[in-house]
């Protein structure tokens, strides 16, 4: 389970989809959940980054879990989505403040995606209290986008959401280089 998310995480640090202490991950295992700490370093996962607890109940390690914890859970008890991973791409997050959701124009984009929504959100607001709204809008689609924020994912696998994510911001750049060229997508 570690080597899962150490490449994952190495990933999407490399790739410049989380900062040096941004985004989180996390598994499901049964009644409990694997979670990325909080402020651990994606790009440098070590077994103590790792934290066990509750999906419904918190446990001594609870305190240490990613300040996102809420979010993952809520995913869980939502959702039948086994993994989730929450990354702030840069080219996502900025169409973030100018789109209500992200339909891909090119080909791989639409065929795994279709469309992303965008959840606007208050600034001031925790991102604890969008969590109902996360789960809901991922039980219709594979990834989804808070306004300003970041993405997140959920799948049966780590990989497989870490993929959407990668999908989602190559989906992005493309709008926004077609934006920037001032070519309407089609």
């Amino acid at each position: 389970m570690l080597s899962q998310f150490q490449a994952v995480g190495q990933a999407l640090f490399t790739q410049g989809l989380v900062s040096s202490q941004g985004g989180n991950l996390s598994v499901k295992l049964g009644e409990h959940l694997l979670i990325t700490h909080r402020g651990s370093a994606l790009g440098s996962i070590q077994e103590g980054d790792l934290v066990e607890t509750g999906i419904t109940k918190n446990s001594r390690a609870t305190p240490l879990a990613s300040t996102e914890l809420e979010v993952h859970r809520c995913i869980y008890q939502n959702t039948s989505a086994l993994a989730v991973v929450h990354a702030h791409p840069p080219y996502a997050v900025a169409l973030s403040f100018t789109e209500k959701e992200i339909i891909p124009c090119d080909v791989e984009g639409r065929a795994l995606l279709a469309k992303v929504p965008v959840l606007s959100t208050n600034m001031a607001e925790k991102l604890g209290e969008l969590a109902e709204d996360i789960a809901r809008l991922l039980k219709e689609h594979r990834v989804v986008l808070v306004r300003g924020h970041g993405s997140f994912a959920a799948s049966q696998l780590l990989e497989e959401a870490y993929y959407y994510t990668t999908v989602l911001e190559q989906s992005c750049r493309l709008l926004y280089l077609l934006k920037a060229l001032g070519v309407a997508p089609r």
